[in-house]
């Protein structure tokens, strides 16, 4: 058994252009987003994958559709969402992210921790496992998802997760590949 998926972060939002944390509040793509994820399109047009799965928020919807419509059947799931601040959601990234590494274990007021986000990753992944062997996935969603994957797929612990993001050293690719056996 192996399902090889490739990791697409969706594009950049009204709020990551005004430095502001989403979370779960349902944000859509700046203009620039939606070229991001048309020139996606362009980037990855040798890359076939038997399904997209993206998270239910527009963010993630968006860049999806800009870059997968007619081209393979995009499935939003709910379980792909970005980490919940709770009360902190469409808050100041200055506020938010100083937050995030606590909230490994501990849940944003009102929100969810990344454990919890990882939890939802894991029963994400056993969904795979059943219905995609040896297929060929695309995921269209958010940071903590990814760092979700991470911590499970490639054994790194969240703190290394955390430290080894590419938005610190602004080392965007087109996908990230991950392997589930």
């Amino acid at each position: 058994m192996s399902i090889k998926i490739t990791y697409f972060v969706h594009g950049t939002t009204t709020d990551n252009e005004k430095e502001i944390s989403s979370g779960w509040y349902d944000v859509g793509l700046s203009k620039l987003g939606m070229k991001q994820s048309i020139d996606l399109k362009n980037q990855i047009k040798d890359k076939k994958f038997d399904v997209v799965f993206c998270s239910d928020l527009k963010r993630a919807i968006d860049s999806a559709k800009l870059t997968f419509e007619g081209v393979s059947r995009i499935i939003p799931d709910a379980r792909l969402r970005e980490c919940n601040y709770g009360k902190y959601n469409a808050q100041s990234s200055s506020i938010v992210e100083p937050m995030q590494e606590k909230a490994i274990t501990e849940k944003f007021p009102e929100g969810e921790s990344y454990k919890d986000v990882k939890a939802r990753i894991y029963d994400f992944l056993n969904f795979l496992k059943k219905d995609y062997d040896e297929k060929s996935v695309a995921i269209v969603a958010h940071k903590a998802p990814q760092f979700a994957l991470d911590v499970l797929l490639k054994g790194k612990t969240w703190e290394e997760a955390f430290a080894e993001d590419w938005r610190k050293t602004k080392a965007w690719k087109p996908g990230w590949e991950y392997e589930l056996k």
